[in-house]
């Protein structure tokens, strides 16, 4: 398992799909649903051109129309996705917010989680996630005990370490562990789109203090403060791959820039201190 994973959910051009697969991080993430499909299809036009090497991991999604998330809608998101992708199987495939059905509709006779399991049994797929938002939802997907992997975004954090419980519970039952967005959105990454915003929602006026006061410590420690970010997830020691999403090649450049940065020792250590 890599330590970073390339995020895709916008991707909608051949040539940055290109310069990601020719970078040297080696697994890339994508849904059915991402980009409406074009991101899984653009990686597969670059694969075709570039040739195996990356592994690309993909999610189903409920139907885009009815929101109907059956074990027939996963098995044709699955045949969408590698259609798209041009590969006969996956090592990777999330279920990817059941949020059109409950638990006890995807672990139902002809569900969700059966169709999955099936996809794994028929060696279609080398493992199977769930990959979600909202915490309580996710950690009842994982006790159910059917999943090899999880993804969590934008609750495990510089700022926020929501998803510590889930980790550990994830980590309980020897599963793969994905963080994705250690940026939350944009907050930590310096984004002026996302300046007062953070998970995709408008920041507390005590999160954005805090900010302030550990922008103020990067500097004192001459670290940026999406190095930092970046580092805190790349160094969590029950987070097998930081998934961080790329959506130009400056944005991919600036990565390289960001996976190399040297932090220096103490410097999580002041940062627990705030």
């Amino acid at each position: 398992m890599r330590p970073v994973t390339i995020g895709t959910s916008g991707l909608d051009s051949v040539d940055l799909a290109l310069a990601i697969l020719r970078s040297p991080y080696g697994q890339v993430d994508t849904s059915n649903a991402y980009a409406r499909g074009r991101s899984e299809a653009v990686l597969g036009e670059a694969l075709r051109a570039v040739g195996a090497g990356t592994v690309i991991f993909s999610k189903a999604d409920a139907d885009p129309v009815t929101g109907v998330f059956d074990g027939d809608r996963v098995k044709r998101s699955f045949e969408e996705s590698v259609t798209r992708l041009g590969v006969d199987r996956l090592p990777l495939y999330h279920l990817h917010d059941p949020y059109t059905i409950t638990l006890a509709e995807a672990a139902a006779p002809g569900g969700a989680i059966e169709a999955l399991v099936g996809l794994r049994e028929q060696g279609l797929v080398d493992a199977i996630g769930i990959a979600a938002g909202p915490l309580d939802l996710v950690e009842e997907y994982v006790r159910t005990g059917a999943f090899d992997a999880v993804l969590t975004h934008n609750r495990y954090t510089l700022v926020d370490r929501g998803a510590a419980g889930l980790i550990a519970a994830a980590r309980e039952r020897g599963m793969l562990v994905f963080n994705a967005a250690p940026f939350g959105g944009g907050l930590l990454a310096g984004s002026t789109r996302s300046a007062g915003r953070y998970a995709y929602r408008p920041a507390t006026p005590e999160l954005l203090a805090y900010v302030g006061r550990l922008t103020a410590l990067c500097r004192e420690w001459t670290v940026p403060l999406p190095a930092a970010a970046l580092h805190f997830s790349l160094t969590a020691p029950d987070v097998d791959s930081t998934v961080v999403g790329v959506s130009s090649a400056e944005q991919l450049a600036n990565l390289d820039t960001l996976v190399a940065y040297p932090i220096p020792d103490g410097f999580f250590a002041a940062v627990a201190e705030l």
